[in-house]
C-alpha cells in the first residue's frame, strides 16, 4: 500500500462529493440488501493514497429515522476505479450539530460564530421569525422575507441560538429586523427577540 498522506479537508466540489456519497450508500445497499436513503454530506475529508481515499460523514434516512454513517471511498480517476472501502453506523443524528451550521469549534471555542446565510438551518430559523412577526402584526400586508443580510449562531448543549439581520418587504415598504431565534433539541423554533433595524 502506498504511504498514506494526512487526512485533510476535501478539495472536491460539493457535486462530486455528493456523487461519491450517493455511490457509497448505493454500494452499501447492494451489499447489505439495505434501503438507506442518502440525505446529505455532513463532513468530507480526503487522504492521498494510490489515488484518493475520501472520508465522508453522511446523513442517511433509515426507515424514516435520520442516522449518521461514516464511509470511505477509494478513487483512482486515471483507472476509472471507485470502491467503497468502509461503511459504518456512527450514531443517530442530533437535530442540529455545529457542522450543520458551518460553525467550526476548532480553535474558536464556544460562542457566536458567523454562519452562511444560505444554510438551510438559517433559512428555517428566518422563515420562522417572519411567520411569528406576521402573526403578531396587525398589518394587512404580509411580511415577506427578501434577504438574510447577516447570520450568527451559537451552538449550545441542547439548543442553537440564531442571531440574524433580515430584510423584509411589507406591501411597498422594505424594513430590516434584528431577530434572535432559538431552536431546541427537538427541532422546535422560537422567536426570542425582534427589533426593527434602522442602520
Amino acid at each position: 500500500m502506498a504511504t498514506l498522506g494526512g487526512v485533510k479537508q476535501s478539495s472536491q466540489n460539493s457535486t462530486e462529493i455528493d456523487d461519491l456519497a450517493r455511490f457509497a450508500v448505493e454500494e452499501h445497499n447492494k451489499k447489505e440488501n439495505a434501503l438507506l436513503e442518502f440525505a446529505r454530506v455532513v463532513k468530507a475529508e480526503e487522504q492521498v493514497v494510490a489515488g484518493t481515499l475520501h472520508h465522508l460523514t453522511l446523513e442517511v434516512i433509515d426507515a424514516g429515522r435520520k442516522k449518521l454513517y461514516e464511509a470511505k471511498v477509494w478513487v483512482k480517476p486515471w483507472m476509472n476505479f471507485k470502491e467503497l472501502q468502509e461503511f459504518k453506523h456512527a450514531g443517530d443524528v442530533p437535530t442540529c450539530t455545529p457542522s450543520d451550521l458551518g460553525v467550526k469549534k476548532d480553535g474558536h471555542g464556544p460562542g457566536w460564530q458567523e454562519v452562511p446565510v444560505h444554510d438551510p438551518e438559517v433559512k428555517n430559523a428566518a422563515n420562522h421569525a417572519i411567520k411569528t412577526i406576521q402573526q403578531r402584526s396587525n398589518s394587512l400586508f404580509p411580511h415577506e422575507l427578501q434577504d438574510i443580510l447577516l447570520a450568527k449562531a451559537e451552538v449550545l448543549e441542547n439548543s442553537v441560538k440564531f442571531d440574524m439581520l433580515l430584510k423584509v418587504k411589507r406591501g411597498e415598504k422594505e424594513e430590516k429586523f434584528k431577530v434572535e431565534v432559538h431552536k431546541n433539541n427537538e427541532g422546535a423554533y422560537r422567536l426570542n427577540q425582534v427589533a426593527p433595524d434602522h442602520s
